[in-house]
C-alpha cells in the first residue's frame, strides 16, 4: 500500500493512508516487541525460572500477531506474494463484492417503505417554505428566491440557445397539422354555433357590426360619390349622378339605423336564420364540411402563415432572453416575488403543507418502486469498472487503519493467551 502516488490522492485519502501507516508500524513494532521478549525470556529461562511464564506469554503474542497479520493481509493480498488459497479475497471477489452491495442497498435502503417512513418524518415543504421566503441575502444581495429564479433562468436560457430554430419550428408545424389541420373542425364549429345562436349570444356582435357600419359611413360619405352613378349612361345629366349617389348613401344610413333600432328588423332576421343553416351544414352537409376543412387548410399551409410562424417564434425567443438574462427584468422580478409568495404559504399553511409531502413522498416512492434496480445497479457496474488493484486500495484505506487494531489485539490476546496456558499446564500438570 499504496500503488497510487501520494500526490493523485485526495487530502482525506492522503489522511487515511498516514493513519494506516502509523498503525501497520504499531502492528509490527508489537510483534517484533514480542519476538525480543522471547528471545531473552527462552535465553534466560534456565538462570530464571520465572521467565517461563514471560516467554509463554511471548510465544503467545507472537502466534497471535501472525495469525492476524495473515488475517488481515489476505482480504487485501496474498501473505508474502504465495497464491495460498482463499487470500486475496477482495481482488479476486471484487465482481461479487459490488453485486452483493448493490443487493444490499436495493434491498434494505432503495424500498418504499423504507422511503416513505423517512419522507413522513421529514417536513420537506415546510423546510423549504422557510428557505424560500428567508429575506436574508447573500454577497450579491440575492435572496434565496432570488438565487432559485437566477439558476432556473441560466438553465432555460441554455436550452433556449441549444434549440434549432429550425427544429422547433418543424415541431410547432407538425403539432399544428396534428392538432389544428387533421383534426375535422366543421362538425364542432358548427355545434359551437348552434349553442350561441340558442343562447342568443351572437346579438352583441351583430349589434358591434351594425354600429361599426353606421360609424363608417357617417365618416365616409364621400366615398359614396360616383359609385353608383359612374355605371349610369352618359347622356344622364350630372345632376342625376349626384342625385343618385346621395339617394344611394341615405338609403344605406336609414337601412343601417333602421337596423340598429328594430331588435326583430327582417335583415337580422335574414342573418340568424343564415347562421342556423350554416350550423346545421357545417355539422351535417358533406359538401359545406369539405369547403371549410379546405379553407382551413388553404389558410394554414400559406406560406406567409409558415413565415408568421417562424416570426412569431423567433421574437419570442429573443424576448424571453433577454429577459431571462436581466435580473431586473419584470419577469424574473415577478418569478422571484412568486417563488417568496409560495414560501410563505408553504411555510404556514399545514393542509398545503400535507399535500405537497404526500405529492413528494408518492413521487419519490413511486421513483424508487420504478428504479430501484436501476439505481443500485450503479454500485454494482461501478465496482465492476474498478481496476482490481484499485479496488484493493480503496477499500483499505477505508478500513485498513481499524484492521490493524485487530492485529495488535492479536497480539495482546495472544499473549494472555499464551500465559494462562502456561500458567494452567503448571498449575494442573504435576511436574511441569
Amino acid at each position: 500500500m499504496s500503488r497510487t502516488p501520494m500526490t493523485l490522492l485526495s487530502p482525506a485519502d492522503q489522511e487515511r493512508l498516514r493513519a494506516l501507516r502509523r498503525m501497520k508500524a504499531v502492528a509490527l513494532g508489537a510483534l517484533l516487541v514480542m519476538a525480543l521478549t522471547f528471545v531473552l525470556a527462552f535465553w534466560l529461562e534456565n538462570r530464571h525460572p520465572w521467565l517461563g511464564y514471560v516467554r509463554a506469554a511471548a510465544e503467545g503474542g507472537m502466534v497471535g500477531a501472525l495469525a492476524d497479520w495473515f488475517a488481515v493481509t489476505a482480504l487485501f493480498r496474498h501473505p508474502l506474494g504465495i497464491p495460498i488459497p482463499h487470500t486475496a479475497i477482495i481482488p479476486n471477489r471484487k465482481d461479487e463484492i459490488g453485486h452483493t452491495l448493490g443487493e444490499f442497498v436495493e434491498t434494505n435502503f432503495l424500498s418504499a417503505p423504507v422511503v416513505r417512513a423517512k419522507l413522513s418524518t421529514t417536513a420537506l415543504s415546510r423546510r423549504l417554505g422557510d428557505w424560500l421566503r428567508d429575506p436574508s441575502t447573500d454577497a450579491r444581495g440575492r435572496t434565496h428566491a432570488d438565487r432559485v429564479v437566477a439558476e432556473a433562468s441560466t438553465a432555460a436560457s441554455a436550452v433556449l440557445r441549444a434549440l434549432a430554430d429550425d427544429d422547433v419550428q418543424e415541431l410547432i408545424t407538425d403539432l399544428a397539422r396534428e392538432h389544428l389541420i387533421e383534426p375535422d373542425w366543421a362538425p364542432s364549429a358548427g355545434a359551437w354555433l348552434e349553442r350561441i345562436l340558442e343562447a342568443d349570444a351572437h346579438h352583441g356582435a351583430v349589434d358591434l357590426a351594425v354600429d361599426s357600419i353606421g360609424n363608417w359611413l357617417d365618416s365616409n360619405a364621400h366615398t359614396f360619390s360616383g359609385l353608383v352613378s359612374r355605371r349610369l349612361p352618359g347622356w344622364v345629366p350630372k345632376v342625376a349622378h349626384r342625385l343618385v349617389d346621395e339617394t344611394v348613401y341615405h338609403e344605406a344610413v336609414r337601412f343601417i339605423a333602421a337596423v340598429q333600432a328594430d331588435r326583430r328588423h327582417p335583415a337580422r332576421r335574414a342573418l340568424d336564420g343564415y347562421l342556423s343553416r350554416l350550423a346545421g351544414a357545417l355539422q351535417h352537409d358533406p359538401a359545406m364540411r369539405e369547403r371549410f376543412e379546405n379553407a382551413k387548410s388553404a389558410v394554414f399551409d400559406s406560406p406567409r402563415v409558415a413565415t408568421l410562424a417562424a416570426q412569431v417564434w423567433n421574437t419570442a425567443k429573443s424576448g424571453l432572453l433577454t429577459a431571462l438574462a436581466d435580473p431586473d427584468s419584470g419577469l424574473r422580478r415577478r418569478a422571484a416575488t412568486a417563488l417568496a409568495e409560495i414560501g410563505g404559504r408553504l411555510a404556514t399553511e399545514p393542509a398545503l403543507q400535507a399535500r405537497v409531502d404526500g405529492w413528494a413522498t408518492d413521487a419519490a416512492v413511486f421513483l424508487v418502486d420504478r428504479y430501484r434496480h436501476d439505481i443500485a445497479s450503479i454500485i454494482t457496474d461501478t465496482v465492476e469498472k474498478w481496476d482490481a488493484a484499485e479496488t484493493t486500495e480503496k477499500i483499505e484505506l477505508m478500513v485498513g487503519r481499524d484492521l490493524q487494531y485487530i492485529r495488535l489485539n492479536g497480539t495482546i490476546v495472544g499473549a494472555l493467551a499464551g500465559l494462562a496456558i502456561y500458567s494452567i499446564a503448571h498449575a494442573v500438570i504435576p511436574g511441569a
